[in-house]
């Protein structure tokens, strides 16, 4: 705690939604790509809680494996704030026995470093879910697993 007093605080955390149907987590990851492929997406703020976050980027990311320079093209859906905050989703296991979506959701924190995580990033979670539409798709109203 010490080190937060001087440096500050990455809070993290995962949703998990597992054996979701494909199609719909499909839909729902086809809606986030239409979404960070409009131009106006950059710019466009987002409150919750009493915090505001501002997109600066987003898209589709990339690794490149600092190895080979191989590159895995697609690996999920990014969302960067301006403060540093950031918002992923990622689509897994689409076969016969349904689709994993996950949401990485963290954000830096230099004053508040005591506070749970997921009291800290709940405006984020609360955004990351208005963003993605995932209750709309599919019906989901809570993770399988947070952690």
């Amino acid at each position: 705690k010490e080190h937060w007093r001087t440096y500050g605080r990455n809070y993290f955390t995962r949703y998990d939604y597992e054996e979701c149907e494909s199609g719909d987590a499909n839909k729902m990851m086809s809606h986030l790509e239409s979404f960070i492929a409009d131009p106006r997406a950059t710019g466009k703020s987002f409150s919750s809680c009493g915090k505001t976050y501002v997109i600066k980027q987003a898209d589709n990311f990339s690794y490149v494996d600092p190895i080979d320079d191989s590159v895995a093209k697609n690996q999920g859906i990014r969302i960067l704030f301006e403060d540093g905050s950031r918002l992923i989703y990622r689509l897994s296991g689409t076969g016969s026995s349904g689709a994993t979506i996950r949401i990485y959701i963290d954000s830096y924190e230099k004053v508040d470093t005591t506070t749970d995580a997921q009291v800290t990033l709940k405006p984020l979670v609360t955004i990351a879910l208005q963003i993605s539409k995932l209750k709309e798709f599919t019906g989901r109203e809570e993770p399988t697993v947070i952690t």
